[in-house]
C-alpha cells in the first residue's frame, strides 16, 4: 500500500513541476510581448513629438521664396521647438564652454592656441551635445585650449623664420 502512496506523490509531483513550468513560459512570453508593446509606445510617442517640427520645416521650404529675415526667424523657431521636444524627452544640453575638457562627454574637433583659458578647457562648441543624466545621446563637439606651441610665438615665414 505504500507503493501506492509513493507512485501517486511522484506523479503529483510531476504535474506540479509541469504546471509550474508552463508558468514560467507563460510569464516568459508575456514578458517578451509586454516589452515590445512598451517598446512600440515609446517610438510612437517620440515619434509624435517629433511631427510638428517635420510639419514646421515643411512650411517652411513652402515659403522658401519669401522674405530671407522671415524664413531666418521661422527656421530659428523650428529649432527651438526641437530643442524643446529634446527637453521633453529629458535630453538637456551638455554645458560645455568654460568647462574642463571631459572626453566622457565631450569630442575635441579642434585645438585653441590662441586662448587665455587654462590648457584643457573648452572654449567653443561647435556642436552641442545632450544628454539624460548620465546617459549620453551625444557627446558636444568642442575646441579645447592648449598652451601655444613650444618655442613662444611663430616666427613670419614659416619656422625657421625665413622670408
Amino acid at each position: 500500500m505504500s507503493q501506492v502512496n509513493e507512485t501517486r506523490t511522484d506523479e503529483e509531483l510531476r504535474e506540479q513541476w509541469q504546471r509550474a513550468l508552463a508558468e514560467v513560459e507563460n510569464t516568459r512570453k508575456w514578458a517578451a510581448r509586454n516589452a515590445a508593446d512598451q517598446r512600440l509606445a515609446e517610438r510612437l510617442a517620440v515619434s509624435a513629438a517629433w511631427l510638428p517640427v517635420l510639419d514646421h520645416l515643411d512650411l517652411a521650404l513652402q515659403h522658401a521664396e519669401a522674405d530671407p529675415q522671415s524664413i531666418v526667424a521661422g527656421v530659428e523657431q523650428v529649432r527651438e521647438q526641437a530643442r524643446r521636444v529634446l527637453s521633453l524627452l529629458g535630453f538637456t544640453p551638455i554645458d560645455a564652454t568654460g568647462v574642463a575638457f571631459d572626453p566622457l562627454r565631450h569630442e575635441a574637433a579642434e585645438v585653441d592656441r590662441d586662448s587665455d583659458a587654462p590648457p584643457g578647457t573648452v572654449t567653443r562648441v561647435i556642436r552641442p551635445g545632450f544628454a539624460k543624466g548620465e546617459r549620453l545621446l551625444r557627446p558636444a563637439i568642442v575646441a579645447v585650449s592648449a598652451p601655444p606651441p613650444l618655442g613662444g610665438e611663430e616666427q613670419p615665414g614659416g619656422p625657421d623664420g625665413d622670408d
